[in-house]
């Protein structure tokens, strides 16, 4: 055996697996500092699920500050080379602050409802924050923005949505209590699919609702039951008169909101539709339908009373 093939076996050895201590999860020393909603200590978890999860949350905690301010750096990185490039990316955080104040809101309201959290694991709780996000980001930067509740917004939310800083702040209400005790239930509307009602335009003074529901469809027809069982009107986007779909008929809550707004904004449905719904979807227009708004009466027009 050569010099060398004896100083690279006993690299090997000197380095192989077996050398190296075997940690586990539990070896992990490490003082989390996280705290509940009463302020008392988070107790470290000693089963090895409950444990990822722990160091997970415990990563995100310590790494929230410096992530944000990767974001910043990258936004602004964005901003600049768009500026160089002489392209127009809409307006900017402090820009979109003063609008809050200024724009007129339409006299139409979405309630995005809250109130099955106790029917959603962690991670679709997670999503409906993510779509709220997307909903929230639309509506602020359109020229007149519908009115933006939240109902039934419990512990569990709050502390879903807390992970995203400053969300006190979003041109949004929150609201503890159920749409029920909020408006007048001649003004309430409940949007699901399984409705036989078409809805052709939006009435002015009136709160349309979407269900804050992840369940890949485990409670399928769960919001069409609660509109009957309240009393309160029900309906579905006309979804069949403009477009077909390859798939699934079941939009995000997102996506409901962003065609709502288009049409109070005066696109057409089919427009809308197709502008918004992902390509995934398939979605094309159907044989035989104009592309003409006249074809909506979409009540939109006047500003609201606040």
């Amino acid at each position: 055996m050569s010099a060398n093939e004896e100083n690279s076996l006993k690299d090997k050895e000197e380095f192989s697996e077996s050398n190296f201590p075997q940690y586990t999860l539990f070896d992990i020393k490490i003082d989390p500092g996280l705290k509940d909603d009463e302020g008392n200590e988070i107790p470290r978890p000693f089963t090895k699920t409950h444990m990822r999860k722990w160091l997970k949350k415990v990563k995100w905690e310590n790494r929230k500050a410096e992530k944000r301010a990767q974001e910043k750096a990258r936004a602004k990185a964005r901003r600049r080379e768009a500026r160089e490039a002489n392209i127009d990316i809409g307006p900017n955080r402090k820009a979109l602050k003063k609008m809050k104040l200024e724009r007129p809101k339409r006299n139409i309201g979405i309630i995005i409802d809250l109130s099955f959290d106790n029917l959603m694991i962690e991670k679709d709780r997670f999503k409906v924050i993510k779509q709220i996000l997307r909903c929230y980001s639309i509506n602020r930067r359109s020229a007149t923005p519908l009115q933006f509740h939240i109902t039934s917004f419990g512990e569990k939310s709050k502390s879903d949505i807390a992970r995203h800083n400053g969300y006190e702040n979003w041109d949004i209400e929150y609201h503890e209590e159920s749409y029920l005790e909020l408006f007048s239930k001649d003004k309430i509307v409940y949007l699901t699919s399984e409705s036989d009602n078409v809805i052709e335009n939006f009435e002015e003074d009136t709160y349309y609702v979407i269900g804050g529901l992840v369940d890949h469809n485990q409670h399928k027809g769960l919001c069409y039951r609660i509109a009957k069982e309240q009393g309160i009107r029900h309906g579905q986007l006309p979804l069949d008169k403009y477009i077909n779909m390859k798939t699934r008929k079941v939009l995000t809550i997102d996506h409901v909101f962003e065609i709502v707004l288009k049409v109070c904004e005066g696109v057409s449905w089919q427009n809308a539709l197709i502008k918004v719904l992902p390509l995934r979807k398939g979605a094309h227009v159907c044989d035989g339908v104009t592309d003409s708004i006249s074809s909506v009466d979409v009540s939109c027009d006047s500003e609201n009373d606040n």
